[in-house]
């Protein structure tokens, strides 16, 4: 989710679900120790829990990340070892770990020795031709004993070669049981499974296997979805009713933001899909998109845009 879950995409969801870990786009090690950590790492206090999700493969590198993401308040350190884009294989970080276990394990003790939050792994059942059999259950079991403190498993194999990033967003197949099997063959560590879920009742079905579920594009083409976690994952009531509700308890945030000299488009371009399914929706996306990007845009702009939605809300309109 690189520059999709920055800050202002993370206050949002937040104020769809109360209950929900946030995790943060995949920051490089390098990034973080050498760049503007501010900029970077900077984030709303509503936004706990929330977890810092780190790209990298230097055992003493990811430790200093780690110890700065720990020192910023940051509820969980995750390193990625999923990712398939060429600009993170070219770095060395990303799914071509996969290939390298042991690498990742030192890599996760020298976080684990570094800080005190619970540091997890994101990986893939596999990559290329590797075996999903084996390479999954090496790279779990080489994590876990370096202290690992859970494990998010996208239930594809990552392509490296042959396929782009788009293609493999489809192609190979998606395998749920090869993760069910590992959390069999786990008990005791904490699994979550990610890839191709798309909503909150696809969630639930996944629970009975695993110990926790991570959407990711589903979550932020579609927001809407968020609204029924709280109640239907958690059994705790929704904090907002409507998406109108949320928008407008999501102004305060905007307001500040304005007037910090934040861009309007920069907020407002998380809200693409919040209104996915309803009458005016294709309006409001339009009005956002003429209007959001000007000069000095303001809030008067985004409350025209959801004043242009008709009746009705996403999770009662859409499938």
């Amino acid at each position: 989710m690189m520059d999709w879950t920055d800050r202002h995409c993370r206050v949002f969801h937040r104020l769809l679900t109360r209950r929900a870990l946030l995790y943060t786009e995949m920051l490089t090690t390098g990034a973080i120790i050498h760049g503007d950590r501010q900029r970077l790492l900077g984030y709303d206090a509503s936004e706990h829990p929330v977890a810092l999700q780190l790209g990298g493969s230097d055992p003493a590198d990811l430790a200093e990340a780690a110890r700065i993401g720990a020192d910023f308040g940051y509820d969980e350190i995750n390193i990625n070892v999923g990712c398939p884009s060429d600009r993170v294989k070219d770095g060395r970080f990303g799914a071509c770990l996969m290939a390298e276990p042991d690498l990742v394990a030192r890599g996760v003790a020298a976080m684990k020795a570094a800080v005190k939050v619970p540091v997890t792994v994101k990986c893939r059942i596999g990559i290329d031709d590797q075996d999903p059999e084996v390479a999954l259950d090496a790279l779990a079991r080489a994590v876990v004993a370096a202290g690992a403190d859970g494990l998010v498993v996208h239930a594809r194999k990552a392509w490296l070669n042959g396929l782009s990033p788009k293609q493999n967003r489809d192609v190979p197949p998606l395998d749920y049981d090869r993760v069910y099997r590992l959390k069999a063959a786990m008990p005791d560590v904490p699994i979550s499974i990610n890839g191709g879920i798309m909503g909150i009742a696809e969630a639930a079905a996944h629970l009975a296997h695993v110990d926790g579920v991570m959407l990711g594009r589903a979550a932020y083409q579609e927001p809407w979805r968020l609204l029924a976690v709280d109640p239907d994952i958690f059994g705790e009531p929704a904090q907002h009713a409507t998406m109108k509700d949320v928008f407008e308890a999501m102004m305060p945030y905007i307001a500040d933001q304005l007037a910090q000299g934040t861009r309007l488009h920069s907020i407002t371009r998380h809200f693409v899909g919040a209104f996915h399914g309803v009458r005016g929706a294709r309006a409001f996306r339009r009005y956002l998109a003429e209007n959001g990007t000007q000069h000095g845009a303001g809030l008067d702009v985004l409350r025209a845009a959801i004043a242009l939605v008709e009746v009705g809300e996403p999770e009662q309109a859409a499938a």
